[in-house]
């Protein structure tokens, strides 16, 4: 089970982005109405087994908080895609992903995990 932190506030990216100078990172970007957003954030609740101390993950809905997703898309320099995952480690997106690539085998793979 994924404990998610919410991305509902510009203040909360900043903190979000700050964080990751001390662990990874990762941003959830979903929108609410979106059958394959739905089905990408099932397969990552499903297979996510990191432990709260390894990663920390942000959700983002993206119909309630769109200037969240602009920020950012400016901040980490990374096209908008819905739904989307960043990795972000020390201030720099390292890996983003979309739609059924999101998972988090990939996500292992990019921070050095063995899958």
């Amino acid at each position: 089970m994924i404990s998610w932190k919410p991305l509902d506030k510009l203040i909360s990216l900043d903190e979000a982005i700050q964080l990751s100078e001390e662990r990874d990172v990762v941003l959830f970007k979903h929108s609410t109405t979106c059958s394959i957003s739905q089905m990408a954030k099932m397969r990552l609740e499903s297979s996510w087994d990191f432990a709260e101390n390894e990663i920390t993950p942000y959700f983002l809905d993206l119909r309630a908080h769109r200037e969240i997703s602009n920020a950012i898309a400016e901040k980490l320099s990374v096209a908008h895609e819905s739904p989307q995952i960043l990795l972000i480690r020390k201030g720099t997106c390292i890996y983003d992903a979309s739609h059924f690539d999101i998972s988090v085998a990939e996500l292992k793979e990019t921070i050095g995990w063995h899958v």
